[in-house]
């Protein structure tokens, strides 16, 4: 199914995910690889070793709880993670976090952190390719949860 989707897109070799081995009724009969989890950092060592490139050549995106072991990896590596979600699991890991409704807005980290652009610069390359950055907010995200610190009495305390 992914195949048939990124045809003429993604050529199939460079295409990775779960993939299953199936009974000629259709069924799933066995897990030949996942790809999920530690299995992407597995894929990930495999490229690097084939491709024969270093660590720090690496810049991964991903958006849920199955990019954690991957971009712990590669930022161990010197690598550029990027979160393309609010999912607190991913977007606390990694170096860079983007939202948006394009995919072409992952290019504007990738632009500054690994070419060393600047970001009128980054707004001049999309505008003279027909694209304008209309918005572009970096905030910094502290995430918290603050809990009366005596569960069975939530009466402030006495500070003197």
């Amino acid at each position: 199914m992914i195949h048939s989707a990124l045809e003429g897109i993604v050529p199939k070799n460079h295409i990775f995910g779960t993939e299953f081995r199936y009974k000629p009724s259709g069924e799933i009969d066995s897990l030949v690889r996942a790809t999920a989890g530690y299995g992407k950092v597995f894929v990930l060592d495999q490229l690097l070793t084939q491709h024969v490139t270093g660590p720090d050549h690496v810049i991964y995106t991903g958006d849920g709880s199955s990019d954690v072991h991957v971009m712990l990896h590669v930022n161990a590596r010197d690598g550029l993670t990027i979160a393309v979600s609010e999912s607190r699991h991913v977007s606390q890991i990694a170096k860079r976090t983007v939202l948006s409704t394009s995919a072409l807005a992952v290019l504007a980290p990738i632009l500054e952190e690994v070419a060393g652009w600047e970001r009128f610069r980054i707004r001049s390359f999309f505008e003279a390719n027909g694209m304008l950055i209309q918005e572009w907010e970096r905030v910094r995200t502290d995430w918290l949860t603050v809990r009366a610190a005596n569960p069975e009495n939530s009466e402030p305390a006495n500070v003197a």
